[in-house]
């Protein structure tokens, strides 16, 4: 006998702003919206989340007075059609940390850390959303077989909303842009 697994019916229509805000912190874990449709992610490897941690640690640590660098938070992309994205990592203003949801005015910069199943989104669509956006930089790590993490950085150029190729690095990012930091593999 094989139970039949039924989603609720929210998930198969579009949903909006205010109905999202409504919803518990347990029932937005694990979603992103994009166009107003819920976006399950599964859960991420132990290898991913320590990454996105040890990156956040070091932006945390290298941000200064006026940045907080966070993993699994919401950024809020557009209202209509609801676009929220969960980052990895992002770097956002220290004087918003209870402003809800976030916005992309006020993030510097956002991190990707590229796994199975997300490479196309990671590594295309989601560059595309956060340019129109208007966030400043993009970082995408890639997990190759090798075990050594390859880190892209991303700067906006305002003027077409789009990424120019920044720095890439491997085994160890050390960068000038957003601000002075090293972070080396453990």
């Amino acid at each position: 006998m094989t139970a039949e697994m039924v989603a609720p019916a929210w998930m198969h229509s579009q949903i909006s702003s205010e109905q999202y805000d409504s919803w518990s912190e347990e029932q937005c874990d694990g979603i992103e919206i994009v166009d107003g449709m819920v976006v399950a992610s599964p859960s991420a490897s132990k290898r991913h989340n320590r990454l996105a941690r040890l990156l956040a640690n070091a932006l945390d640590a290298a941000a200064g007075p006026d940045w907080n660098a966070d993993t699994d938070c919401d950024v809020r992309l557009q209202d209509v059609p609801l676009t929220n994205r969960r980052p990895d990592v992002i770097v956002y203003r220290t004087e918003t940390p209870d402003l809800t949801p976030t916005r992309p005015e006020h993030v510097l910069l956002v991190v990707e850390v590229v796994s199975p199943g997300s490479e196309t989104t990671d590594r295309i669509v989601k560059v595309d959303q956060y340019a129109k956006a208007g966030i400043p930089f993009y970082w995408r790590i890639e997990q190759p077989a090798t075990g050594v993490p390859i880190a892209y950085t991303y700067v906006l150029d305002p003027a077409t909303k789009t990424y120019r190729d920044g720095e890439m690095f491997t085994d160890v990012i050390k960068t000038a842009a957003p601000f002075p930091v090293t972070l080396m593999r453990r």
